[in-house]
């Protein structure tokens, strides 16, 4: 019995090194460089995040702002890249004139001074709207974007025009397995270069039409996204990546982070080798996967030298504190 039990023990003992040599990260290449910082919505104007709903008009909750920007406008975006942003996040929806407008909301009510759901506009019509019409920080006393926003509704095109060699990260809105389909054709017409600058997210339909037709795309759903981490916390050990993290964009959530085997250069190094994109976003407490990492304190719970992608709100104070500010 002694020497069954000496065995059994001596067994666990190499298979538990051999589980440890393969995921430390002591023993992985680090990548050396600063992070790749992602601008979530380019530099907007931000809210009181407390009780968001998918509904909730987040323009009459608008903080005092310290900025004249707006989310999803030319002008946002090209600030965010002279802040240090790598990547810039929007949001896209069909019009029934057979563009793609870049806007955030499924409904025009809450920041325009138009109505009716964003989808069923010509483009037409959406670019004689004002955007920054809604906007308050005192419970509508005052607006102080008002009249200031009128024309800035940008095309897909108009971005892919004004910002030819920039990664951007696409947000697609909508369940609609059709939109994911056209989608894929205006990726498809872009050349191969610059089409594998550019990812996509959004509901699990439409994202499925971008995965199969353009699969050159790095791309990422609310499905995948979970179905990436739990079957990697599940297996990785093994240095197998599931399917669902290849020729992805793995958002992974900073409390979840710890978790992975391998992390950070073991993981990063395995992502890399799946031909996709790693950014760590805010902590993870079952709701939305949209919090970034917004703050020093948030910063400080990355690894030292960490040379992934993050995920923020705030590209001006992060850039800042990861060396990437070009003031």
């Amino acid at each position: 019995m002694g020497r069954k039990v000496r065995f059994a023990a001596a067994a666990l003992i190499a298979v538990a090194t051999g589980v440890y040599l393969n995921n430390t990260s002591l023993l992985a290449p680090h990548r050396d460089g600063k992070p790749v910082l992602l601008a979530h919505r380019g530099m907007a104007q931000r809210f009181d995040e407390r009780d968001v709903k998918n509904d909730t008009c987040t323009a009459t909750r608008m903080l005092p702002p310290v900025h004249d920007y707006l989310e999803n406008t030319l002008r946002s975006m090209r600030a965010s890249f002279e802040a240090g942003a790598d990547v810039v996040e929007l949001d896209v929806h069909p019009t029934t004139d057979g563009e793609f407008a870049v806007f955030h909301d499924w409904t025009l009510d809450c920041r325009t001074d138009g109505q009716g759901v964003t989808r069923a506009q010509s483009m037409a019509k959406l670019k004689k709207l004002d955007i920054g019409y809604g906007y308050t920080a005192d419970g509508g006393k005052t607006f102080p974007f008002r009249g200031k926003g009128i024309g800035m509704m940008p095309t897909l095109a108009e971005v892919f025009a004004a910002f030819p060699d920039k990664k951007l990260l696409i947000n697609v809105k909508s369940r609609d397995a059709s939109e994911g389909e056209k989608l894929a054709g205006v990726l498809n017409a872009l050349p191969v270069a610059r089409r594998r600058a550019i990812m996509v997210y959004g509901g699990d339909e439409p994202i499925a039409e971008v995965r199969r037709l353009t699969p050159d795309v790095r791309t990422i759903s609310r499905a995948a996204i979970r179905s990436c981490l739990i079957r990697y916390i599940g297996y990785g050990w093994t240095g197998l990546v599931p399917a669902a993290c290849h020729n992805a964009m793995v958002l992974v959530p900073v409390n979840v982070a710890p978790w992975l085997w391998g992390w950070p250069d073991r993981f990063l190094g395995r992502m890399t080798g799946a031909n996709s994109a790693v950014f760590v976003l805010g902590p993870y407490s079952g709701g939305e996967f949209s919090t970034g990492i917004d703050t020093p304190e948030l910063f400080a719970r990355l690894p030292r030298g960490y040379s992934g992608g993050i995920w923020t709100n705030e590209i001006e104070a992060i850039a800042t504190i990861a060396g990437k500010s070009k003031d």
